[in-house]
């Protein structure tokens, strides 16, 4: 029985560890207590570790059990008891060191979750802090780097300093290699006329760059629909996933352009029959222009709404203030052009024209009365309905008066009468007049005035001659040289005249006074007797 457990005792000293201190040894944990994991290590003292590096950093749940085997940093020292000074973590933390200069120096893969966002890119968890710069996470640089933080991906170890700590990782370099493999695959097996999958990479004023695996190919944006697009994001984002035909690939340069639209028939084929003139259809407000907004009747075939065709009656200067984008709208096609691609539309035609009935409502010479809307200096508008307005024009103010400016005469929002005179339905215009409520007097001044001697007062002097009002709204011209010689005269002056020439298509009168003194002074006729009882005075001719 002794010289077993002689026997016993000294395979016991044979057995026992021979591991230096400050190095990683294997044990197993034999007492769990409140502050420390007890472990054999196969020493004469087993060492203590700290509870909390066999704690989960999250959870804080213990992540060990008796029985268990660990591996340990044995530290040269022991703590004053006595005992073993051990540590999971920095075995842990050297055994990374070992995995990271071996991916380093072999050019293997590493994984890491990252854990926290910092100056110039991100801190990665590999069992020890590492460093992924922000040019070598991604492809493509990424702005917003928080979504990142606690997923787990694949990196390449390019740098390693163990005695500063410093590692530097990239993802980029990785994802480049798995691009470069693809771009074999893709390049061999893309074809012109095959439809494709992608991943919309990039979005440009002009298009989208599409990832076919390893290989970007454009979509231009006139290759996006049969319709029109202002911009791509009206269509996609980036990240966006699309189905597209190649239109066209030159290996050689790695070129590839795509198309969308050409997946689908252009539905210009068949619009003309489809969209007959004058039909009626439905469409979605899809743009909005100064000039008009832009229809879609449906994918691909959009028409344009002049501010023209708007309204019957209202002038339409901003088509925002009739029209929103999303509006359903009833609209009439009144051109189309295919090969142009263009439909022209028109709201007003789904309605009625008013401008139709008014010949029916007010016919020619019916006398109407309205509000002034507008003074202009070649006229007056009137109010009719709501939208349309009558033009009295400054001619058809009064028979006899010469009138500059019709504000002479009105302001706004005076009422008057008025005689329709024409309606002109096709230019939407209304002519009404005011001096055809009163018979023309120029029908009996040609009788009332010929060859007559008359009294009339200066109502303007002018540089070659003077303005001779014959009675109130008939003014007659008199020339200086039908003055006689060494006369003058002044404005509101009394003067005799004989009237010389009528021209009643151009309402002219012209008068003379030298006339008249000349063949009165010779006594030539009886209505140059000295009283002048037979000359046609104002006074008269007024009353």
């Amino acid at each position: 029985m002794s010289e077993t457990f002689a026997e016993l005792l000294q395979q016991f000293e044979q057995n026992k560890k021979t591991a230096a201190p400050d190095s990683i040894v294997d044990g197993k944990i034999i007492e769990i207590t409140k502050d420390y994991v007890m472990v054999d290590i196969g020493y004469k003292s087993e060492g203590m570790v700290p509870i909390e590096e066999f704690r989960d950093e999250e959870s804080k749940q213990l992540m060990c059990k008796l029985g268990d085997e660990v591996s340990v940093y044995l530290f040269k020292d022991e703590d004053d008891r006595g005992n073993l000074v051990l540590s999971k973590s920095e075995a842990d933390r050297l055994r990374v060191w070992e995995k990271v200069k071996v991916a380093y120096e072999e050019g293997t893969v590493i994984t890491g979750r990252i854990s926290s966002k910092v100056k110039g890119g991100l801190h990665v968890d590999i069992g020890v802090k590492a460093f992924l710069p922000g040019s070598q996470i991604d492809l493509r640089p990424i702005r917003h780097l928080d979504k990142l933080i606690g997923e787990v991906y694949d990196f390449k170890v390019i740098k390693v300093n163990q005695k500063r700590g410093n590692i530097v990782l990239s993802r980029r370099a990785l994802l480049e290699k798995e691009r470069e493999n693809l771009k074999e695959t893709t390049l061999e097996k893309i074809e012109e006329g095959m439809t494709v999958e992608g991943i919309i990479k990039n979005l440009t004023d002009y298009g989208a760059f599409v990832d076919l695996g390893g290989i970007d190919g454009l979509l231009h944006i006139t290759d996006m629909s049969w319709g029109r697009v202002n911009h791509p994001s009206e269509i996609f984002h980036v990240g966006d996933e699309v189905k597209v035909k190649v239109l066209s690939f030159d290996k050689d340069h790695e070129r590839v352009s795509l198309g969308l639209k050409q997946i689908t028939d252009d539905p210009w084929v068949v619009a003309e029959e489809k969209y007959p003139i004058g039909s009626r259809h439905t469409g979605s407000v899809v743009s909005m222009a100064d000039y008009g907004a832009f229809v879609e009747l449906e994918k691909g075939i959009e028409g344009l709404i002049h501010v023209s065709e708007m309204s019957w009656t209202k002038r339409i200067k901003k088509p925002s203030r009739l029209l929103a984008i999303d509006d359903e709208v009833e609209v009439v096609v009144l051109n189309i052009d295919r090969e142009n691609k263009r439909i022209a539309l028109g709201m007003k035609q789904t309605e009625p024209n008013p401008w139709t009935l008014l010949s029916e409502k007010y016919p020619v010479g019916t006398i109407i009365k309205g509000k002034i809307k507008n003074i202009t200096d070649f006229g007056i508008f009137i109010g009719i309905e709501d939208g349309i307005d009558g033009l009295i024009h400054i001619s058809d103010i009064s028979w006899t008066q010469k009138i500059k400016h019709p504000q002479e005469l009105y302001k706004k929002s005076d009422e008057i009468e008025a005689q329709v005179l024409s309606i002109d339905v096709e230019n939407e215009r209304f002519s009404l007049g005011v001096k055809q409520l009163d018979d023309d007097p120029w029908g009996d001044i040609p009788s009332k005035y010929k060859n007559k001697a008359v009294e009339g007062k200066i109502a303007k002097v002018v540089e070659f001659g003077y303005y001779v009002e014959l009675e109130e709204g008939l003014t007659a011209f008199m020339h200086r040289s039908e003055v006689s010689e060494g006369k003058s005269y002044n404005e509101g002056d009394t003067v005799k005249v004989r009237v010389l020439n009528i021209d009643p298509d151009e309402r002219k009168i012209s008068v003379s006074a030298r006339s008249y003194d000349e063949q009165k002074a010779r006594g030539i006729a009886d209505d140059y007797a000295e009283d002048d009882s037979s000359t046609v005075k104002m006074s008269d001719l007024m009353n």
